[in-house]
């Protein structure tokens, strides 16, 4: 097997064992068996445990004292630091966009996003959900680039596959909850108020409202664990969390 053919077979075993993963297939703590779960994602135990590896600096696994991997137990707080500092790198990539100048072409990439995101929450009453995570992921993506700095983005990349951390870890299925419709129209004003503050050069309001922005993942977060607790079986990741 050629090198590239390993590093695609990591990939994958690594996709496969990060769905599981999220989708609830493990409990909290469960030891991974490799023999029983490489022929679960057809694949061999070298390739799988390259994506333990991975998947143990993600924080999903954590090795076992006694050799091994389990499924990480998290708890509130976890979740609410992840979305944390995800808030605060965002907010230092927005900060320095707005004091070194973004890239004119990537402001109006933000614009487009912006103006579509507009009309996906135009009629509050028949919001286009589908639309808005996928703009909404892009215009995330798109914050990454704009300090043009390979560091910040990398960094972003990190911390956004920290269990329920990144921008679109709650954008599942609230279409069905009045209360996340209600939370989409004033993220989308945030948003707006993101990029006008970068290209205003307004360094300190982009970073404050970048910070504010995922705060309202924390929020969403809440509201799920304590208001909606059926809805853990729906949001990839949540399973993961325990009320100790």
């Amino acid at each position: 097997m050629s090198k590239a053919e390993r590093v695609s077979q990591a990939e994958k075993a690594t996709i496969g064992l990060r769905s599981l993963i999220m989708e609830g297939a493990f409990h909290p703590n469960t030891r991974l068996r490799e023999v029983a779960l490489a022929e679960r994602l057809g694949t061999s135990r070298t390739p799988l445990r390259q994506a333990m590896d991975t998947l143990v600096a993600e924080g999903l696994l954590e090795r076992a004292e006694s050799g091994g991997c389990r499924v990480t137990s998290l708890d509130i707080d976890d979740i609410c630091d992840s979305i944390e500092l995800r808030g605060v790198i965002e907010g230092t990539a927005a900060r320095l966009a707005a004091e070194r100048g973004a890239d004119p072409e990537l402001l109006a990439q933000g614009e487009a996003l912006l103006e579509g995101l507009d009309r996906s929450v135009a009629e509050p009453a028949n919001i286009d959900f589908p639309t808005y995570v996928r703009l909404n992921g892009k215009f995330h993506n798109l914050l990454a680039k704009l300090p043009g700095s390979a560091v910040i983005q990398r960094e972003l990349e990190r911390v956004n596959r920290l269990p329920l951390a990144s921008p679109t870890a709650f954008l599942r299925e609230q279409d069905l909850v009045p209360d996340f419709m209600r939370s989409l129209i004033r993220a989308q004003g945030q948003h707006r108020a993101i990029l006008e503050a970068i290209r205003d050069g307004e360094g300190t309001r982009a970073e404050s409202v970048a910070r504010e922005h995922a705060r309202l993942a924390r929020n969403n977060f809440a509201f799920l664990t304590k208001a909606e607790p059926h809805l853990a079986t729906r949001i990839p990741g949540l399973a993961l969390v325990t009320s100790e």
